[in-house]
């Protein structure tokens, strides 16, 4: 059997065929947008009797609810089984499909962290006036299993946020302007998804270098997304002009330059040391003198890790805390010592005990 090139490839192929010829535990996420199973019985008008582009094509279609829910466990199960063991799936959707959809995620075992809602800023009006505008989708993340140690980057959404916790409700607009493929005037993919929603999303749940899937890649948005962020990626595409189109889309994207690719790390994802531990261990000394960045302000270390600053003494972070009439304070940061030549953050240290293998 041909050895399948799996790294930065996109293919032209049925998913549920191609998903099948996967090693297991290959991916560490996929996002899938699959088909939405529209049942849209007629042609839908403006109401100057002009006709609405909606999504009225082949694939979106199934004879009953039953094959669709057959379709779903399908590529579900493969899914899961391609998925590695910390791995995560997103899953988008509207109220036509996303809670059959839903059901089988959890049926099949995955794990649901959350469910998010894009908020369309641009959405399509309700033209007949006989229902609330449908302004937003659905999307469902959820890891391999219960047990799963999923990718979640809190920090760096946080920031994108202003600083704040990043919530489950996105306001982001529909894709459109340049950003739309078009063919002779019309749309390449009725259901394109913006750029902007795959950034969040890869941004927050994946890594540099993982290896990101997407079974229905339709024009690509997946793949270019995690081609500028330098993640790897992997597509399926069933249609021939809907991939012609997503593999022109990846010959035109450059990646971003790997020096504006770092995000802030998680600071649960740093071990929790005690400052004690150092000098137990011998890492750094009683009596040793550390210094605020200025060298204007000294404490100095006791046996037991407490620092004394006048009259003052306590944790690393209560005396830094206490000098700063502040609340609280990282000690690990305010405080410098002398390491070799050089006058660095005693959390230089807490790599040095790292790099010692101590935990």
């Amino acid at each position: 059997m041909r050895e399948l090139n799996l790294k930065n490839n996109i293919i032209n192929g049925d998913s549920l065929k191609e998903l099948k010829k996967i090693p297991d535990e290959t991916f560490d996420l996929v996002f899938a947008d699959p088909p939405y199973n529209l049942q849209l019985k007629n042609k839908l008008t403006r109401p100057d009797r002009s006709k609405v582009s909606a999504v009225n094509d082949k694939w979106d279609q199934f004879e009953s609810f039953k094959k669709y829910d057959e379709f779903t466990y399908a590529w579900l199960s493969e899914c899961k089984r391609i998925l590695k063991k910390n791995g995560a799936i997103w899953v988008i959707g509207s109220y036509h499909n996303i809670f059959r959809v839903g059901a089988a995620i959890q049926n099949l075992g995955f794990w649901i962290l959350n469910d998010v809602i894009w908020n369309k800023k641009n959405p399509m009006p309700n033209f007949r006036g006989t229902r609330f505008t449908n302004a937003h989708e659905t999307l469902i993340w959820a890891s391999k299993s219960e047990n799963s140690k999923y990718t979640f980057n809190y920090q760096s959404l946080k920031c994108l946020n202003d600083d704040l916790q990043m919530r489950s409700n996105w306001d982001l607009p529909i894709c459109n302007g340049t950003e739309r493929l078009k063919k002779n005037g019309k749309k390449v993919h009725s259901t394109q998804k913006p750029e902007a929603l795959l950034h969040r999303i890869l941004l927050a749940t994946s890594n540099k270098d993982d290896l990101i899937l997407d079974p229905f890649l339709g024009s690509g948005t997946t793949a270019t997304v995690a081609k500028k962020l330098s993640r790897n990626y992997y597509g399926i595409e069933k249609e021939k002009s809907y991939f012609k189109a997503a593999e022109q889309r990846l010959k035109n994207t450059k990646p971003i330059e790997d020096h504006y690719l770092d995000t802030l790390k998680n600071n649960k994802s740093k071990p929790r040391i005690p400052f004690g531990s150092l000098v137990e261990l011998g890492i750094i000394k009683p009596g040793t003198i550390i210094f605020d960045h200025k060298k204007k302000i000294s404490a100095k270390i006791m046996v037991d890790g407490s620092i004394k600053h006048a009259q003052t003494e306590g944790s690393i972070h209560k005396v830094a805390a206490t000098i700063l009439g502040a609340e609280s304070c990282n000690g690990w940061t305010y405080w410098h010592c002398e390491l070799g030549n050089t006058f660095v953050p005693i959390d230089n240290l807490r790599q040095k005990f790292l790099s010692k293998n101590y935990l």
